[in-house]
């Protein structure tokens, strides 16, 4: 593939490591098509030039998605790279009040799951199916977690499941993704001052402890770059990207389970 000819699709791309990606890209001579919900989405693109294209979208929506994904092919006629990117902290407070005026328990609000977890899902499943329309061609998926994947990130129970969650999902879809030549892998950014942190942690947060953006878009391009690289989590933190390896397995039952038992699983779950 010639690289003035690449296209890209970014969700969360109007402003933070969306809008920095979107940026290396064009940079680069990919076309980019940038999906948010922002209200400067459309302006901001429009200063991007002609080879950006931006999309309303609500990731956590299907139909909103699937809209943006299909614009984008009708547009340029393929899709080659998809950096599945949009996220949010907790929206309901799990430690808060858990009963209503008449002692009744609320249910949570769980917008960030879907925002942060459900959405991945729709966007996989679509990168896939226009990926499939140029067969063998294959493409390449890149997810952005959070070092929260690997580690628990106190006061946000539902942002770290989710990041939890796409560390899970990357490595499991992996190995069969591969026999499409389609590759799956995920960026885990520590703290980088963008929109998504609250008010004032930016300021209190120290400057030796924060990840340059930079770190974060070499990352991208590693997964992007690399046809090789599959499965991974790479963990970002100042200026380094470390390649993240699952737990080590228990005892040699457990690593059988994995490695070996694959006869076993596939008489219930073929593919």
């Amino acid at each position: 593939m010639s690289s003035e000819s690449r296209v890209a699709l970014i969700t969360g791309a109007a402003s933070g490591m969306g809008l920095a990606l979107a940026k290396d890209l064009l940079a680069k001579g990919w076309r980019v098509a940038l999906l948010d919900v922002s209200p400067a989405g459309a302006s901001i693109t429009a200063e991007l030039g002609a080879s950006a294209t931006y999309f309303y979208c609500d990731v956590s929506s299907w139909e909103s998605q699937a809209a943006a994904f299909s614009g984008t092919f009708e547009k340029w006629g393929r899709i080659d790279f998809t950096a599945l990117n949009a996220g949010i902290d907790d929206k309901d407070d799990l430690f808060g009040p858990t009963g209503d005026e008449n002692g009744q328990p609320v249910k949570p609000g769980l917008k960030t799951v879907a925002v942060d977890l459900i959405a991945v899902f729709y966007g996989i499943r679509l990168a896939m199916h226009y990926f499939r329309k140029h067969e063998g061609r294959g493409g390449k998926i890149v997810i952005t977690s959070s070092d929260a994947g690997l580690y628990p990130l106190i006061g946000v129970p539902q942002y770290t499941a989710c990041k939890h969650g796409l560390v899970g999902l990357t490595r499991s879809m992996a190995p069969l993704l591969k026999k499409e030549n389609i590759t799956i892998n995920a960026v885990l950014p520590a703290f980088v001052p963008t929109g998504l942190a609250p008010p004032g942690l930016v300021k209190a947060w120290p400057k030796e402890n924060v990840t340059p953006m930079s770190t974060v878009i070499k990352c991208f391009n590693m997964f992007i770059d690399d046809d090789e690289l599959n499965g991974q989590t790479g963990e970002c933190s100042q200026e380094t990207v470390y390649m993240r390896k699952q737990a080590e397995y228990a005892n040699e039952s457990q690593r059988w389970g994995r490695e070996e038992g694959g006869k076993v699983w596939a008489l219930v779950y073929p593919g």
